[in-house]
């Protein structure tokens, strides 16, 4: 029960999300930027102090007389309280653990939010519960209410039989108001609530510079493939810069993050407006009766939206309100004509070897080429996935930055979350750290410890280690420093890669200047970053363009030293994450808009002033800013000098390499005459082309790069193969050391699931698990990795794991399980376990399989 009176409903006490019941959604003028999502932390709060609260920051739109207090707990932009009226009560919604979602009063009806339990979830899924089900969440009890066998299905697309006489899932709604006329559409023709009509609609409140909002993209990818004929998926594009309102701009944006769902553009906040949002991103379920029927603030895991989802399409089938007929688009792409760069993020110039690295983003891959423009390799296969291998084999998704230590060429996979390095000489690739998944918190080994008992250093060794959107790379001596964008923190990793861990940023999306790195994670009175997304160096600071908070910041290699800001919006009292623009002059006038690379020559540092099309020099010492290239407006012309939305810079002999990143393009910008020209790369096409064959246009449904032509090519990695859930908050069963003795080079696990008294498995839902190994390397195959999908469900299995020598290894066995009352009608649950499996393969262990148990709880 809140303050307001609000009491929680229909929630799922073992679940990461329950629904909530909570006033409608009101128009509230204010807008917030939720792009970081600090988990709480596992120590008391004597320990460590609280995230920082989720303040929602004035934004370019008008005032209104309602303010919004945040509950308290992880969530956006920090800024002080004290800074924003409050001038009418207000309602504050539990935070989840990622994330805050919160919503003010309003006089209308209540609708549905995703929320969070206040204790640790059991399960990655949820399932609907019936109003019976109030009061369970105090008991910790996990149940489906009237979900019924079949509804929890692994991929919920199918929602279960269509003769099943489905509860009404969702107790409270209210009506959706209708698109406002004349907005600019992209992806599809222009939409009205009727052309949605029979369609679940999930509208997503974005704006294409956030890395919270590009970490929802690839769930919103999960959710329309699973739920293709019976959901559609809306973008709202709710400008935070200004050139974000250009729907040019936004098209491009659409491109490069290979969005095929409809994007409206709502660059004055109407839309925005009249849903009360107040933070990106955000998203809001509308039913196929055009009802809102659920909401949720900050970033989010397709299993949420899947469980919902599931549980309520069989009562639309079976009330004929579904319209499953697929739903026509007109995607940007298929009008795209193929390039040989494809959104180029970075360029790294290695002028001793007289070189250019360039990180062919959308191609994922790596060019090689000589500064005058000769193709020398290409790293990559060009597919989207994280195989370590030679040049042709290797796969990354999305990389930008990279850094070079001899015959080491550093990567930051960003997509992949994961960090690479190549070996030159040897021509392979191998990943140092990463899994694969997103972190979800900024403090290596925080969840591990116990109350009271913090770590004096939050580090790890790299193998193994979630990381978050690692988005540039320098070395400095014997270490690699990394922007991690997406915790908004500067780590640091010796090259030995004897561990790994944040170096500068206390987790807080701020502009704030102080004392490197807390003991204590999110305490205040320490340097805070803002999305931090390039990185240079006068070899006693490392400069970083702080992309969120249109800022230079200045970090000191020496630990005893403070982060200062050489220009930007630290000095302000609030707002310092909207305080940007398109200012030339001394330090306090001087205004940038989303830098996103600088570069340090002589004093100076060259900046990639993305958003404003430009490249300015600004003076380390005094701040002083400069334009030097760049008209202000998009475009790709030499003379004058255009650019469109530059984020790559690099030096050698007297000229800057830009990656035009918009226009496809590497720029030459020659220091002494301030000319630009655009660098053409002899030899080089796009995937799966022959040299000296002309580009294949793009053909419709693609996602931004074209197929290659030749048929032999397999499609990206990401198109086809299962990514693996996170399995957070699963049921752990760790096992003791096994001797085992493999049988024809395989070694086999009898998994067994022990149901409670009048439950059964769930037939209709689809069932797999998931073998991973714990470590690098060891006996076990690390090619048989990966997920197996069962023929039919069953309370028991046998997992074979093929070997290749003795020795000592680990394995896990990760399944989510789906169970239901025996009666006619009855509730269905979702659980999920992750056994941990320790063994040492040998020639006199025992041959029988490895039993792993787990017992269901009542």
């Amino acid at each position: 029960m809140s303050k307001s009176g609000i009491s929680v409903r229909n929630c799922l006490g073992g679940a990461r999300f329950c629904l909530v019941m909570v006033p409608a959604l009101a128009a509230l003028a204010i807008a917030g930027c939720q792009q970081s999502a600090p988990p709480a932390p596992v120590a008391t709060a004597a320990t460590i102090p609280p995230p920082p609260p989720p303040v929602v920051q004035p934004a370019a739109v008008p005032a209104v007389p309602a303010a919004v207090v945040p509950a308290g707990g992880p969530g956006a932009v920090y800024e002080p309280a004290a800074s924003l009226p409050v001038t009418a009560p207000v309602v504050a919604v539990a935070a989840p653990a990622e994330t805050t979602a919160f919503q003010p009063t309003a006089p209308t009806e209540p609708a549905v939010a995703l929320a969070a339990p206040p204790s640790e979830p059991a399960s990655d899924q949820i399932a609907t519960a019936s109003p019976e089900a109030a009061g369970q969440e105090a008991a910790g009890q996990e149940t489906a209410g009237q979900a019924t066998a079949g509804q929890a299905a692994e991929h919920g697309g199918a929602g279960g039989d269509a003769g099943l006489k489905a509860a009404d899932p969702f107790e409270k709604r209210f009506k959706a108001p209708d698109f406002p006329k004349g907005m600019q559409w992209m992806n599809t023709k222009p939409l009205s609530k009727a052309d949605l009509k029979g369609k679940f609609v999930l509208l997503d409140f974005w704006t294409y510079c956030c890395i919270n909002c590009m970490h929802v993209l690839p769930e919103l990818k999960k959710l329309e493939k699973e739920f293709a004929n019976q959901l559609v998926v809306i973008g709202v594009h709710s400008a935070k810069f200004e050139t974000e309102k250009d729907a040019d701009n936004i098209r491009a944006a659409i491109l490069r993050y290979e969005i095929d769902h409809p994007v409206v553009n709502d660059a004055d906040h109407r839309i925005w407006d009249t849903y009360g949002v107040n933070s990106w991103p955000t998203i809001v379920l509308i039913d196929p009766q055009g009802d809102i029927v659920a909401y949720r603030g900050g970033e989010f895991k397709a299993e949420e939206v899947r469980a919902v989802l599931s549980g309520a399409i069989p009562y639309y089938r079976g009330a004929k309100l579904l319209d499953e007929k697929p739903f026509a688009l007109l995607p940007e792409s298929a009008s795209e004509e193929a390039t040989p760069l494809r959104f180029p993020g970075k360029v790294l110039a290695d002028e001793a070897g007289e070189r250019l690295f360039i990180t062919d983003s959308n191609h994922n891959r790596l060019v090689i080429a000589s500064l005058d423009g000769k193709l020398i390799d290409i790293i990559g296969s060009g597919e989207i996935g994280r195989a370590d291998g030679d040049y042709r084999t290797a796969s990354f998704n999305h990389p930008q930055g990279c850094a070079l230590a001899g015959d080491t060429l550093y990567v930051a996979d960003t997509e992949n979350h994961m960090l690479r390095k190549v070996n030159l000489a040897t021509k392979t690739v191998t990943t140092i750290s990463g899994t694969g998944e997103q972190a979800e918190h900024p403090w290596p080994g925080l969840d591990a410890v116990e109350p009271r008992r913090l770590p004096d250093r939050f580090v790890g060794l790299p193998g193994g280690m979630a990381l978050n959107s690692p988005w540039a790379l320098w070395v400095h001596k014997s270490d690699l420093y990394i922007a991690m964008a997406g915790p908004h923190q500067i780590w640091k990793m010796p090259l030995s890669e004897k561990e790994i861990g944040p170096y500068a940023g206390n987790g807080r999306e701020d502009i704030v200047d102080g004392s490197l790195l807390p003991k204590r994670p999110y305490m205040q009175g320490f340097s805070s970053f803002a999305q931090p997304s390039g990185l240079t160096s006068d070899g006693t600071w490392l400069y970083v363009a702080d992309s969120e908070g249109s800022s230079i910041r200045a970090v000191p290699f020496d630990p005893r030293g403070r982060v200062k800001t050489v220009v930007g919006s630290d000095h302000l009292d609030s707002g310092r994450l909207f305080a940007f623009g398109d200012q030339d002059g001394p330090r306090k006038d001087a205004k940038l808009q989303h830098c996103l690379e600088v570069v340090y020559l002589k004093g100076k540092i060259y900046v990639a002033d993305t958003y404003n099309h430009k490249i300015k020099v600004v003076d380390a010492k005094n701040g002083e800013t400069k334009t030097i290239a760049g008209t202000g407006k998009p475009g790709r012309g030499d003379d004058p000098a255009e650019f469109h939305e530059p984020a790559g810079l690099a030096h050698a002999k007297g000229k800057l390499y830009i990656a035009d990143t918009n226009n496809h393009l590497l720029r030459t910008l020659d220091l002494a005459t301030n000319k630009v020209a655009t660098l053409t790369i002899a030899g080089l096409t796009t995937p799966g082309q022959a040299v000296g064959s002309a580009p294949r246009a793009a053909t419709s449904g693609a996602t931004g790069s074209a197929q290659p032509a030749s048929s032999n090519v397999q499609p990206a990695a990401t198109n086809t193969a299962p990514k693996k859930p996170s399995f957070k908050g699963a049921v752990q069963e760790k096992l003791q050391a096994q001797a085992v003795k493999p049988v024809d080079g395989k070694v086999k696990l009898a998994v067994s699931l022990k149901y409670p008294a009048g439950w059964k498995v769930n037939p209709d839902a689809p069932m797999s698990y998931w073998v991973d190994a714990t470590k690098a390397g060891g006996p076990v195959d690390r090619t048989a990795m990966g997920r197996v999908k069962l023929p039919s469900p069953v309370a028991e299995f046998e997992a074979t794991v093929p070997v290749t020598s003795h020795g000592d290894d680990e394995v896990t066995v990760s399944l989510n399980y789906y169970y239901c009352e025996k009666k006619a009608e009855g509730v269905c649950k979702v659980g999920s376990v992750v056994f941990t499996v320790p063994l040492m393969i040998t020639t006199d262990g025992r041959a029988e399989p490895v039993k792993l148990v787990h017992t269901i709880p009542e």
